[in-house]
């Protein structure tokens, strides 16, 4: 057999011991049997430690921050909500364990479907990996309604002619026409290039994580106490109410392992970045929450549209809250770059592998990138802004759904690569892996359940359930079609 070898610009292998040649990821990684079709990539390899940071970390912390923490706050109190971070935060500290574990043994593109699919079969790897793309295509959505309504922050008066009202919410053209604009653009950001991506992806966290410091460094200064009651409200629901959208605002680190063969660094590193940036998303989500709450007290939280924005003009005037809408207009592109990027990742390893139509794999003969899957994530995320902004919430909870079923897949196939395949190289390699792994999955499968009936945070039909519903059908048509094209 021979060796599989990587290159900085080509990935050709075949039943064999994967090997790195030409960037600074040389090492031997064990026994990688994945077949030659599924091998033929192009991918570049380009991204530095630096990059991959901004990456996931970018992915995780977006718009949220901005427009949600007071949602947050109303639903479990300052400590409640904050609370709710450090359990949910620990959860996917424990599940990112396992994913820096296999993205180290198993650097190649696809993440989710990679692991699963080698230690479930290409069944369970479908239902995996079409979770966490559910989680991605959400997210992209999600910024997609986010940025008209940060727009509409920073220039009053963005609703020229009215199409419809849902859910209480007035739609209009021209609201509509700036989310799908902004679709079109990061589409068309991801087809042409990697390289493009990682250096917007740099500059614009660099931006957002200046704006959090001073945000949360004046509350601290100017801040009082009092603003934070009531500490808890409404008990362990009030916790449940934001536990459930944790796993939504902390997917981002899996990016990580979709890019896998476009990073340049020692597996080990991979896996190290990739537990460095949740903890940064922890701490980070923890100070805006005691920010916002130490500046504003319920009544003013309850009575603000961008609750950040509103708590950092208390601090610093006007000109600090337009300052943070921009920051949160900046995070906005960060997610997008990010969720396109593995998104795309997921779906080309999917086409690869015959689970998609073999279309949704070609990539750009120029750029090197996976045009049709970015493409398909585009037009779905112009979907979002015809639902005006009740669709923040909808997609933020049915994709949470989608993103947990992954997690708990993943961690079920690191038990089971564990004791089926010993002697995989691990450079990355956690102790205690049983513990880690039982726990992880144990902590997604209770995650999970949060979504369902008799839950105070499940899922609401139609809305929720509906997309949940949606994607189901739409992934088992391409999932039919394409094994009907390979038999």
């Amino acid at each position: 057999m021979m060796p599989i070898r990587y290159r900085q610009q080509t990935n050709i292998y075949s039943e064999s011991i994967i090997t790195y040649s030409g960037s600074k990821s040389g090492q031997n990684l064990g026994r990688c049997d994945l077949g030659e079709e599924a091998g033929k990539t192009q991918f570049l390899r380009v991204l530095g430690r630096r990059e991959v940071l901004a990456l996931a970390f970018g992915a995780m912390i977006g718009w949220s921050w901005a427009v949600l923490s007071g949602d947050w706050i109303s639903s479990a109190g300052t400590l409640g909500a904050i609370v709710a971070f450090l359990i949910g935060g620990s959860a996917i500290l424990l599940i990112g364990l396992t994913y820096a574990e296999l993205a180290s043994a198993l650097p190649l593109a696809g993440g989710e479907h990679v692991y699963s699919e080698r230690a479930l079969g290409a069944g369970a790897s479908f239902v995996c990996t079409w979770g966490i793309i559910l989680g991605y295509v959400s997210v992209v959505t999600f910024e997609a309604v986010a940025l008209p309504t940060v727009l509409d922050s920073l220039i009053p008066g963005l609703d020229k002619v009215h199409l419809w009202q849902i859910a209480g919410w007035d739609v209009y053209l021209s609201w509509v026409l700036v989310g799908v604009a902004g679709s079109v653009i990061m589409t068309a950001l991801n087809v042409v290039g990697v390289r493009m991506v990682a250096l917007v992806q740099s500059v614009v966290v660099l931006a957002i994580l200046l704006v959090g410091v001073l945000f949360v460094s004046g509350a601290l200064f100017t801040g009082d106490v009092s603003n934070m009651q009531p500490l808890f409200k409404d008990g362990v629901s009030g916790i449940t109410l934001v536990l459930v959208m944790v796993p939504f605002m902390f997917v981002g680190f899996d990016t990580i392992p979709q890019a896998a063969e476009e990073i340049d660094l020692p597996f080990k590193d991979i896996g190290a970045v990739l537990m460095i940036s949740v903890a940064m998303a922890i701490v980070w989500y923890g100070l805006i929450v005691l920010g916002v709450g130490l500046v504003l007290d319920e009544t003013a939280i309850d009575y603000s549209g961008v609750v950040t924005a509103v708590a950092n003009s208390a601090i610093y005037g006007e000109v600090g809250g337009t300052v943070l809408l921009i920051a949160g207009l900046a995070g906005i592109i960060t997610s997008w770059n990010a969720f396109i990027l593995g998104g795309s990742r997921a779906i080309y390893a999917l086409a690869h592998s015959g689970l998609l139509p073999k279309f949704l794999g070609e990539l750009h003969p120029k750029y090197h990138t996976p045009r049709n899957a970015i493409l398909l994530i585009g037009a779905l995320s112009m979907i979002g802004p015809f639902f005006g902004r009740p669709a923040l919430v909808w997609v933020v909870d049915a994709g949470g759904l989608g993103i947990v079923i992954a997690y708990g897949m993943v961690a079920l196939s690191f038990l089971i690569l564990r004791k089926k395949e010993p002697e995989l190289e691990r450079p990355y390699k956690v102790r205690y892996g049983k513990f880690v792994g039982v726990t992880a999955l144990v902590l997604s499968i209770g995650l999970g359940l949060l979504y369902l009936p008799g839950s105070p945070a499940a899922l609401i039909w139609p809305q929720e359930w509906g997309i949940v519903l949606a994607w189901t059908v739409l992934g088992g048509i391409l999932y039919g079609f394409a094994r009907n094209s390979a038999a």
